[in-house]
């Protein structure tokens, strides 16, 4: 290692021991109540967390407790791989996923008061270019945010699936978009407040969810239901994704971090 990086990573280490780096978790708790994506007939869904006690304290096992546990790949806070999509079927699964695709910069797209506006607002090339121009060109293996004040519902299921007579609603980058982050910029991923990376109407675009067929067809990322996104600056802040090394797998609920310089 050169003594630059070794520098580096050691001002990483003093600032988390001193203070001057917050670790913000931008993770959604899990349990049995996580909303989960509902799709409609004749599709199948993806279950939600259920429990099955082992033991608990008891003769069955006097001195600890566990469960066994019922959960979809794509519940809670979790990870798209590109196998979770057709376009990327030939792609990486969880496990194969290399890890510095998992750990970079963070940068937010704040559409709150958009969404606030139009709960179904679509993100656009637009958007994307205004940002570079205030920002900066998106740096390689950065993972792109979009902010949207969503995580406020993320604890109630009506609010947060959205669903009126048109299907849900809910904000996402339209195909332009879509097309522009799967092969304009060397990003790792994109990531969502919502339940998933495409809007609620992606359904009816063309290609239907864009961003599910264009993003992980190119062989990136997905991430998806985050929290916290507001302690978080538009730039200068490191994501950290942590799925389970899941063999096969199309998705993984996952621990995601930022470590963030304060001040």
């Amino acid at each position: 290692m050169s003594s630059t990086r070794t520098t580096q990573v050691g001002a990483l280490l003093e600032g988390l021991a001193d203070g001057s780096v917050e670790i913000v978790d931008l993770t959604q708790p899990l349990s049995e109540s996580t909303p989960v994506i509902k799709l409609p007939p004749p599709f199948a869904n993806t279950p939600r967390l259920s429990r099955e006690e082992i033991s608990r304290y008891d003769n069955r096992g006097p001195a600890w407790a566990w469960y066994t546990l019922t959960i979809g790949e794509h519940a809670g806070t979790h990870l798209d791989a590109p196998i979770h999509w057709i376009t990327g079927k030939d792609g990486a699964d969880v496990a194969s996923i290399p890890p510095s695709m998992l750990i970079g910069p963070a940068c937010v797209v704040d559409k709150t008061a958009e969404t606030e506006a139009n709960p179904g607002y679509l993100l656009t090339v637009d958007d994307l270019e205004a940002w570079e121009a205030e920002n900066g060109r998106l740096p390689e293996r950065a993972w792109v945010l979009m902010r949207t004040g969503w995580q406020s519902r993320a604890q109630d299921e009506a609010a947060f699936l959205n669903v009126g007579q048109n299907g849900p609603e809910t904000p996402g980058p339209d195909v332009d978009a879509s097309r522009w982050l799967a092969h304009e910029r060397p990003i790792s991923g994109f990531g969502t407040e919502t339940v998933g990376i495409d809007a609620g109407a992606g359904g009816g675009f063309d290609p239907p969810f864009p961003l599910h067929n264009l993003l992980l067809g190119a062989g990136r990322l997905g991430l998806t239901q985050l929290a916290n996104l507001d302690r978080l600056p538009i730039t200068g802040a490191l994501i950290v994704v942590s799925p389970l090394r899941l063999v096969g797998g199309t998705g993984s609920p996952s621990r995601a971090f930022a470590l963030v310089p304060k001040g």
